[in-house]
């Protein structure tokens, strides 16, 4: 069952929709997840609790604000540039701190969210005890951009807004929130890879071979630049590797967490 943690966001109160999966491994390690672009806590359904019995880890679930039962965006809101910066940067770190949660987390992040969770280790190194990335993003592709306008027209003519309505509270805060700043002609010059190179913790960076959404040059930049980064790549995969091929991605996060937390 979702709760609710109240925080302070550019002069205004948000609710930040939130869950705890195994609450009772106290002793284990941490895994907060962190959502895809059109993704909320609802979306991610019983996953995060397989993992997390695999693992032996708690887990920390939510909704990132304009998404799922979360406060959503203010219809005249507009995000910028660098909306994944300061969910972050800031959205991130206050929610933890809302939680009470100090010690060191395991980032478990899907696309935008692998994003998110690339930026907040690299500002917060000492709070991250490593990374595990499906179909992250840390350039714009032209792949990317022409999915993205077919995702807007099958929202406006098709069944995709019905879809999304039963795991969002406002689906035209969580869909145009995402479409639109991701066609802005300014995004297309987005690009984090100089600021990963801050990541110093473990990486899993997975990707699936036919992901529509991006390629392998992205988890393979990741590589380039974060000598600590371990790359999977998922045949048979499309951008979603934890629901195309989920034994897969519990496998190898479980084997990935262990052998790290043991070196």
């Amino acid at each position: 069952m979702s709760q609710f943690a109240e925080i302070c966001w550019r002069g205004r109160e948000v609710s930040v929709e939130y869950g705890w999966v195994n609450a009772e491994s106290a002793r284990g390690p941490l895994i907060v997840f962190l959502h895809e672009g059109l993704g909320s806590l609802a979306m991610w359904k019983d996953f995060p609790a397989r993992l997390c019995a695999a693992v032996g880890a708690r887990g920390l679930v939510f909704s990132r604000p304009g998404y799922g039962r979360s406060t959503p965006r203010p219809s005249e809101e507009q995000w910028g540039v660098d909306f994944m910066h300061q969910q972050a940067y800031e959205i991130l770190p206050r929610l933890l701190h809302a939680l009470g949660i100090e010690q060191s987390v395991w980032l478990f992040g899907h696309s935008d969210g692998g994003s998110i969770a690339l930026l907040h280790a690299a500002m917060h190194p000492e709070k991250t005890a490593g990374l595990v990335l499906l179909a992250p993003h840390i350039f714009v592709e032209d792949i990317t951009i022409q999915n993205i306008q077919r995702a807007k027209m099958e929202y406006e003519t098709g069944n995709l807004r019905a879809g999304l309505a039963k795991y969002h509270a406002h689906p035209d805060s969580a869909f145009w929130g995402w479409n639109s700043i991701w066609l802005n002609p300014d995004f297309r010059s987005w690009d984090i890879s100089d600021e990963i190179s801050g990541v110093h913790c473990p990486v899993l960076a997975i990707q699936g071979l036919d992901d529509a959404y991006g390629t392998l040059a992205q988890i393979r930049g990741i590589a380039e630049r974060v000598a600590t980064t371990q790359l999977m790549e998922v045949p048979h995969c499309g951008h979603s590797p934890h629901r195309d091929q989920p034994e897969q991605v519990v496998a190898a996060t479980r084997d990935f967490i262990h052998q790290r937390r043991q070196t």
